[in-house]
């Protein structure tokens, strides 16, 4: 099996697991801002950690950065913070792993923004799962118990404008990453994807840190006293962005985020069996298109 695909599945897990620590994080005791930071700070020391042990066991030079590669990593940085802010918010408004499937909207959103900024297309099978999935995001952004109301108030809520930004924002974030270690010029795909990771996780700890110190005082720390689950936190933000970073340096960003989809199916096992969420109709109609267009994905994935 291509390692770009083993690296998306163990990603989307890793991502699912840090996703619903910063949601035990939101609803205990952080503000958005504060859940939001935990995991970058965190991750920093875990990132430094694997990169310079990889470098060192694999005895590679550093690569050259070529350019664009700081406009890409900035770029990225910022997006990824914004779109994981968005994330922790819409917990407050819908249950977990509807929150979680409405941010898939970035699969659409990466591969239309990756044929723009980078030119990179994708076949046909994939562009059809990518429909198919799409319109399970659309089902999945119809709240519960909205009877009676417009159509217009049951699609275009709160929550799917939380999710739609997000998806907007990491589809950002996929496709300036996939940039930006293209950008790196020398080392295999890990040693890469370990130096675009720490670039853009220190840029992201910094620029929030200073935004909490300045408008959200106390919340450092705050942050620093739920330290336990925080640092687990960082520890599958870490292990979770690793996986995406050496999808991206290996395959289009549009295909690693349209099999990213398998953390809808992890998402819903840990809402249904961990904090048991009820689901409704609409729910597991959307959660099946969406499983259904994964299916479709790694079909074409294996071919390719």
């Amino acid at each position: 099996m291509p390692l770009w695909i083993i690296a998306s599945i163990f990603a989307a897990f890793m991502q699912n697991l840090r996703f619903l620590l910063q949601r035990h994080l939101k609803v205990t005791s952080l503000s958005t801002g504060g859940a939001t930071w935990a995991r970058f700070a965190f991750a920093v020391p875990f990132v430094a950690l694997v990169l310079f042990t990889y470098k060192g066991m694999t005895a590679q030079p550093w690569p050259g950065i070529g350019p664009g590669y700081w406009g890409y990593v900035i770029t990225g940085a910022l997006a990824q913070m914004s779109a994981t802010a968005c994330v922790v918010a819409l917990f407050a408004r819908r249950n977990f792993y509807v929150g979680i499937t409405l941010k898939k909207s970035e699969v659409l959103l990466t591969a239309l923004i990756g044929l723009v900024v980078l030119g990179e297309a994708v076949s046909t099978p994939v562009l059809i799962a990518i429909a198919v999935g799409f319109v399970g995001v659309l089902v999945l952004s119809d709240p519960p118990k909205a009877g009676g109301l417009a159509w217009t108030a049951r699609i275009f809520n709160s929550a799917s404008g939380y999710g739609l930004a997000s998806g907007l924002l990491f589809a950002i974030s996929a496709v300036t990453y996939r940039g930006a270690t293209l950008a790196l010029e020398g080392g295999d795909a890990p040693l890469r994807a370990a130096m675009a990771l720490l670039t853009a996780t220190l840029v992201q700890s910094a620029t929030l840190g200073l935004w909490l110190l300045l408008r959200e005082r106390g919340q450092i720390t705050k942050v620093m006293a739920s330290w336990r689950v925080s640092t687990l936190t960082g520890l599958t933000s870490m292990l979770g962005s690793m996986g995406w970073f050496i999808a991206f340096a290996l395959q289009t960003a549009a295909y690693v985020k349209a099999l990213g989809q398998v953390e809808l199916l992890f998402t819903f096992l840990f809402s249904a069996f961990w904090l048991h969420e009820k689901t409704s109709r609409n729910e597991v109609i959307g959660i099946a298109l969406i499983l259904a267009s994964l299916g479709l994905v790694l079909w074409a994935g294996l071919r390719a």
